[in-house]
């Protein structure tokens, strides 16, 4: 049994005409002798009725009352109502198909509520319905617990989903379908001169997600990696016989001289320096990473550390360095910009590169790091289109 793995994202799924398109992609599969599972977010983005962030906004957001297992209850909502939808339509189309919530695929978690991690797939009941169906529409992003309750796996957790699912069932082939024809060398709403890339390395897709790439989420590339599955990231809205960008690990199909392969960001991010000795740290950490607040561009001294958070965690951490007698200073409204290429290892003069650029447009940087593969810059947030662009012209033009 040749089986494939399709995920459509909530824009793919936002209204019958996304719907439609995406149908198209489960039709050829079939029509190729594959059984497929496809996976689903919930309809839309936020403003959307059933996106995840619209019912998380109906009970006050990240300030809810609700507990974080009453939370997941909630938000398991969105895909439940997007897979029952696309289930309807491939059914009227004639395919035959069925729907599945996490929990009825066999998608088992721990009961991390709103971050729960996969601990197994039982590809029983979805081996049952392949026996008199060629499609499995599975929700995405949810799953249950050993107790029972439904849980959700975190942003992003749709394309988590699809990825263990694939492995689970060792898939011929993961697509994860987006609003976008594959992966760019940066955003193309920051940068016109984006261009496409028709193979990347599981690491340089991986890095650049965590860099902001939204296209695929970087848990799913790691899953994919360690269960040599290939990956492709597609647009819904193009042909069924266009594959977009290949993400492989044989290293021999990527450009062996190619320094840089993208430019990822982030925004809205709060860069912290907390004035307070080794041990205060240790104190100031624990309790942060206990309110779920994590880290970036961490640089530790003996009575100093720097760090950013996310811009929505600014209040909550102010509270926490309050509480420990922690005098601190905050540069808001910053964004990180990573280059990131699998050719940046071991070659001088990328770093001198990417200061002289900045330098030479007025824009001052604030922190650094690097690691193999990715070099980060800290800006300020009204820099990042212009320090995108710069960054772009030098290393991929």
């Amino acid at each position: 049994m040749k089986i494939l793995v399709q995920k459509f994202g909530g824009t793919s799924v936002k209204d019958e005409e996304s719907r439609t398109a995406a149908k198209k992609h489960v039709e050829h599969a079939v029509s190729e002798g594959y059984k497929v599972i496809v996976v689903v977010s919930a309809i839309g983005r936020k403003g959307d009725p059933y996106a995840t962030d619209s019912l998380l906004d109906m009970v006050e957001g990240y300030h809810s009352f609700l507990d974080p297992r009453e939370k997941d209850m909630l938000l398991s909502v969105g895909e439940t109502i997007s897979t029952a939808v696309f289930t309807h339509l491939l059914k009227k189309s004639g395919l035959s198909a069925v729907g599945l919530t996490g929990q009825d695929a066999g998608v088992l978690t721990s009961d991390d509520y709103g971050n729960a991690k996969v601990k197994e797939i039982n590809t029983d009941l979805i081996n049952h319905y392949f026996k008199t169906n060629d499609v499995v529409v599975v929700a995405g992003f949810q799953g249950v617990s050993e107790n029972g309750h439904i849980t959700t796996i975190g942003r992003g957790g749709s394309d988590t989903t699809a990825a263990f699912l694939g492995a689970a069932f060792q898939a011929a082939r993961i697509d994860i379908f987006t609003d976008v024809s594959g992966l760019m060398t940066a955003d193309p709403r920051l940068v016109e001169s984006a261009h496409f890339l028709d193979t990347v390395s599981y690491y340089e897709v991986s890095n650049m997600a965590h860099e902001g790439a939204k296209v695929i989420d970087p848990r799913a590339v790691e899953i994919a990696l360690q269960a040599g599955i290939p990956l492709r990231i597609r647009s819904t809205y193009q042909p069924v016989d266009v594959l977009g960008t290949l993400v492989t690990h044989v290293e021999s199909q990527i450009e062996h001289y190619r320094l840089v392969t993208g430019i990822a960001h982030v925004k809205d991010l709060i860069q912290f320096t907390l004035h307070a000795d080794n041990q205060q740290q240790e104190k100031v950490f624990s309790a942060l990473a206990s309110a779920g607040i994590s880290l970036d561009f961490i640089n530790l001294f003996t009575d100093s550390a720097v760090f950013t958070v996310k811009a929505h965690h600014e209040a909550a951490a102010k509270e926490i360095f309050t509480a420990h007698q922690c005098d601190f200073d905050e540069r808001l409204d910053c964004s990180k910009v990573a280059i990131v290429g699998a050719g940046i290892t071991g070659v001088p003069g990328v770093m001198a590169k990417i200061v002289s650029a900045l330098n030479l447009e007025g824009i001052p940087f604030y922190q650094t790091s690097d690691s193999y593969t990715t070099i980060w810059v800290l800006i300020d947030g009204k820099n990042l289109k212009k320090a995108v662009n710069t960054l772009h012209t030098v290393f991929l033009h």
